[in-house]
């Protein structure tokens, strides 16, 4: 060879050359392994960026049902029309070339610039998928659809590998007219979604909450999505309370997609199915709270709870004013959001459990007892009421009639000035802990915490305002006929009525039974949350609880007794009536009216709370409508057994 043949004759600039020419080479090779070996990953994966497109696929919620299994909130098909634009790309070019284009140049001759071109073929595009839309709607729903040429646009820059939705929600017969008649369209697709449905419309609502749209999830695998479909999280009530367990976990579709950005195919993880969740609710039983809540009118301020006293369980937590949660998934009328952000009615609040007010005359119960364990109260002693109470130079109005009152009486027409004259003689700190043993000022943990208030009521030790000022007798006359330094909500109303009923022990209220998911998590797939767990027990004798109990049946059975209009013929109603006033600078603004009661007598099963906002009384408000909820318990009663309470048939 000529070039080892001057090498050999010691050519200096040969051999430079040669070895310059090795030099190169090897750089080349080692590029070579370093592109191919060394980052390799790094390009695939900057390959697969530009290739794939990650879809986050929202998994269908779980289902929630009561303690008969029935359902509360479902999943229901929902079935929408999308067009594939991948599949429209020979329509795309053949309407750029034999319409669009041969328009432009028949009247534009001469040479198209790229800027014409770019706009001619956006315009062969929205002409094709105009057409299709015209089509598909016209067969579908009889009329026409306009395409927006901005939207599709904006569809077609930012999500050109998803599927245009054309129609959205359609009925079983449109579904049927789709397949009938739309089969021959190229591109046009039908595609099923599951859709949150509370079949029962507004009904438990502040038990269930809402949905809300939410684009920005996180999820448990920290996987990077490029697109997400629309999903939603749980607001209030159990939906937000348990929102991680009823979603579920997020599936993943995965895109290819060709140098334009159409989808050429898809690959996809499924989701997974949320956990279904058992309420101790019974749907029927809370229909007719919430009916009896709305013979006042359908913008009554209340609130009714119904509680099993033997475990706990709510079998019934109804709030008023209402709406329907069907109405957040889609678009709310003006009308329906001015209602729900009307700031008297409030009806996204959940009176129940984040309503406080002053108990009024039923805190009576706990003076009750707290003078029975002290030994100042003798019930068959008679005390003269005469038509008022003075606390110092403080007049207190009574509104029973003057008159000797023994306790059974007093109790039954709820006379302020006796239950003064005890609460003063037991002393505020006796009343005050034994406020503190029935969880007043405490929250009940019945769902969440954020979703629930305490309420207010004095610390025990030495007494002392909310504002920090000296405790005076005033303050104390106030707190035995339940006004002044005290709030609480209707659940622990009725956790206290169920303590009085049951012999003395205060329950957890229980409102979730079970979670059940697709895998299993215990026994039978079934995790159960304990019933009967006990918060605290009275520090009372059993003969003063009778005493109470035999007062609250005689202020319904009895002539003169305030709860009368509660009187059920076969369920032995015992109860208390409360009118509080709403005071504001020493005036008074509002009532708060309440009836807290439990049944049967004998053998005490249910404990019934009814609170109404600006009521006529406890009597005259309230009672009536506790007297339509023991009617539907005792309805139920007879056709089930008295054993319906506490049964249940699990998750279907």
């Amino acid at each position: 060879m000529l070039v080892f043949d001057q090498l050999r004759r010691a050519d200096q600039q040969l051999r430079w050359l040669s070895v310059l020419v090795l030099v190169g080479l090897g750089i080349l090779l080692a590029g070579l392994w370093y592109v191919q070996v060394a980052v390799s990953q790094r390009y695939q994966k900057s390959l697969d960026v530009q290739t794939f497109r990650t879809v986050r696929v929202p998994a269908p919620r779980g289902r929630i049902v009561d303690r008969q299994g029935a359902l509360l909130a479902e999943n229901q098909p929902k079935f929408q029309v999308n067009l594939y634009l991948e599949d429209l790309r020979e329509q795309f070019k053949f309407e750029y070339t034999n319409s669009v284009r041969k328009q432009f140049l028949a009247a534009n001759p001469g040479r198209v610039t790229r800027e014409q071109s770019v706009a001619m073929q956006g315009q062969a595009r929205y002409q094709v998928v105009s057409n299709l839309v015209w089509q598909v709607s016209s067969r579908i729903l009889g009329t026409p659809l306009i395409l927006n040429a901005r939207v599709f646009a904006r569809h077609y820059v930012d999500t050109l590998a998803l599927p245009l939705p054309i129609i959205n929600n359609l009925t079983a017969e449109q579904v049927a007219v789709f397949m009938e008649r739309c089969g021959d369209l190229p591109g046009v697709d039908l595609e099923v979604q599951p859709l949150r449905n509370y079949p029962n419309g507004s009904t438990a609502v502040h038990v269930l909450g809402y949905l809300q749209r939410e684009d920005e999830i996180p999820d448990r695998d920290e996987v990077v999505y490029r697109y997400r479909l629309p999903d939603f999280v749980g607001k209030a009530g159990v939906e937000g309370a348990f929102d991680a367990e009823l979603r579920g976990e997020a599936g993943v579709k995965s895109i290819q997609v060709n140098n334009i950005g159409y989808r050429m195919r898809e690959d996809q993880q499924a989701p997974e199915v949320g956990q279904d969740l058992q309420l101790t609710l019974d749907v029927g039983l809370q229909k007719a709270a919430e009916n009896a809540l709305r013979m006042s009118g359908p913008e009554t301020r209340g609130a009714a709870v119904v509680v099993d006293v033997r475990n706990g369980d709510v079998l019934a937590m109804a709030s008023s004013p209402s709406f329907n949660p069907n109405s957040f998934l889609g678009t709310i009328s003006v009308e329906e959001n001015n209602r729900l952000n009307d700031p008297k009615l409030t009806p996204y609040i959940n009176r129940a459990l984040y309503g406080a007010y002053a108990p009024g005359s039923v805190f009576k119960i706990v003076v009750s007892l707290a003078a029975f364990e002290a030994g100042n109260l003798d019930p068959a002693k008679t005390y003269y009421n005469q038509g008022f109470a003075m606390v110092g130079r403080r007049r207190i109005k009574d509104t029973a009639p003057e008159g000797n009152y023994d306790f059974k009486e007093a109790f039954k027409y709820s006379c302020n000035s006796y239950f003064i004259e005890h609460g003063l003689t037991v002393g505020a700190q006796r009343l005050i802990e034994m406020g503190h043993v029935f969880g007043f000022g405490q929250k009940t943990g019945v769902v969440s915490p954020k979703q629930e208030r305490a309420g207010y009521f004095p610390k025990t030790g030495l007494p002392q305002k909310k504002d920090g000022t000296t405790w005076m007798d005033g303050d104390t006359a106030n707190l035995s006929i339940g006004q002044g330094e005290i709030v609480i909500t209707p659940l622990q109303a009725a956790m206290m009525t169920a303590a009085i009923a049951n012999g003395g022990t205060v329950f957890k209220p229980r409102l979730v039974r079970s979670l059940r998911g697709a895998l299993e998590l215990g026994s039978n797939g079934i995790d159960s949350v304990p019933s009967g767990v006990v918060r605290s027990l009275i520090p009372v004798k059993q003969e003063h609880l009778q005493h109470i109990r035999r007062a609250m049946l005689a202020d319904v059975e009895e002539t003169g007794g305030t709860g009368m209009n509660s009187f059920v013929p076969g369920m032995r109603v015992c109860g208390k009536t409360g009118t509080a006033q709403v005071l504001r600078e020493g005036n008074v603004l509002d009532h708060v009216t309440w009836f807290v009661s439990f049944a049967p007598f004998e053998s005490p099963r249910y404990a019934v709370v009814v609170m109404v906002e600006s009521g006529a009384s406890g009597g005259a408000t309230c009672a009536p409508k506790a007297r339509e909820i023991y009617k539907a318990i005792l309805a139920k009663e007879q056709k089930q057994g008295q054993g319906w309470a506490l049964a249940g048939g699990g998750i279907p």
